[in-house]
């Protein structure tokens, strides 16, 4: 078992009672199981006994030495929560994370920034990092991983279009290749094929487009929409501290009561990053396959996510980007995904990036599927056999 500083503040609740809070918490990582937050026994807020039914949520502090002097809970019963934060922060930056996340944004971009195997930078690893709770690398993650991989490949050239097909599920628990191949080497523009895989198996392929910038000799750009700002949205929660997402009117919801038109805008921001484009630009890739086919879902009253890998199988077939712009995906984005089509088994969206000036930054396409799941399918793995 690992065991290590948690840097932020948490804090457990019993129901809507605030049982401990404190800045000196651990975190202890097993192999195979969710990490797990010891609170030091001296922040307790008085007696444990005075919270009925609580000490039947208590996990023994057990090995190694260090957590002696800590106790933990039952975080599927007991809400254990972390605050977002870093010293400076505004309390409008401030957002709340229920634990145990994914990770941190370090992590994902751990996850994004893929290496190089050998002195041709046209074959790159990824580090894997899971969970019980996400088995399956979304297709985007695979996307932004070649967006960086061909940024590392062809310096000096920034990346303008990135297209590819998700053909397998890949196990998120497993490292992936990725294989670059060289189609052309021009003046100003370079041609990459790309093709992921897990193992020997081709799980993903696609091509990638670099660019030296040109002068304008025209220019337009669509205008974004008018929506409410980042600090005007509600702050949602996808387990990953360090970055900040913020969702317009709530629209990107479980609820299959919460029907509306088949658009769902998005702010989202890390905290920071390095100065590296072609990473800027692979998280930007990797946002890409998170919302649309929540907006396909919206209009339909009695449909929801939550029904993925239960009742339904939901993945994405494919992604198309196009960059208009360098990224600074430490400035608040605006995703805006707007359904075009839903029919057949399968979903069509066509979105948006947009700066917080309202310039666009980005536009990318998604193909996905909304089918039956297969008959004999017991979770995401399964369901994504019906690509």
């Amino acid at each position: 078992m690992k065991v290590a500083r948690y840097p932020y503040r948490a804090r457990a609740w019993w129901d809507d009672r605030l049982v401990v809070q404190s800045d000196s918490c651990l975190v202890a990582e097993a192999p195979g199981g969710l990490p797990v937050l010891y609170f030091p026994s001296t922040d307790v807020d008085g007696d444990l006994s005075a919270f009925e039914g609580l000490s039947e949520c208590l996990r023994p502090a057990g090995s190694p030495d260090e957590l002696a002097g800590h106790i933990a809970f039952d975080q599927d019963r007991v809400r254990v929560e972390v605050m977002d934060e870093v010293a400076g922060d505004e309390p409008r930056d401030v957002t709340h994370k229920r634990f145990p996340t994914w990770g941190d944004a370090a992590d994902l971009v751990d996850v994004m920034d893929v290496r190089p195997t050998d002195d041709s930078n046209r074959t790159f690893v990824t580090v894997a990092r899971s969970d019980e709770r996400r088995p399956v690398v979304e297709g985007s993650q695979m996307l932004g991983q070649a967006v960086v991989a061909a940024g590392r490949y062809v310096e000096g050239r920034r990346v303008v279009s990135a297209s590819m097909i998700f053909l397998r599920a890949a196990d998120a628990h497993r490292p992936l290749r990725v294989e670059l191949e060289e189609l052309t080497s021009g003046r100003t523009f370079s041609g990459l094929a790309v093709k992921v895989f897990e193992g020997a198996r081709l799980c993903a392929a696609g091509t990638v487009l670099l660019d030296v910038p040109s002068d304008d000799v025209i220019r337009h750009a669509s205008v974004g929409p008018d929506v409410a700002g980042p600090y005007e949205s509600e702050p949602y929660d996808m387990g990953v501290t360090g970055r900040d997402i913020r969702v317009v009117d709530g629209s990107y919801t479980n609820d299959p009561a919460a029907a509306g038109p088949p658009v769902v805008d998005a702010w989202v921001r890390f905290r920071h990053l390095p100065d590296d484009q072609p990473l800027h630009a692979g998280l930007l890739a990797q946002f890409t396959g998170h919302m649309s086919i929540a907006a396909a879902l919206r209009p339909h009253e009695g449909v929801s996510q939550d029904q993925a890998h239960s009742t339904l199988s939901m993945a994405i077939n494919s992604i198309s980007l196009s960059l208009h712009a360098p990224v600074k995906a430490d400035d608040w984005l605006l995703y805006h995904h707007c359904s075009t089509f839903a029919g057949a088994g399968t979903t069509h969206a066509e979105n948006r990036v947009y700066d917080l000036d309202g310039a666009l930054v980005a536009s990318f396409t998604v193909d996905a599927m909304v089918r039956p799941l297969p008959r004999g399918a017991k979770g995401p793995m399964d369901a994504r056999t019906a690509l």
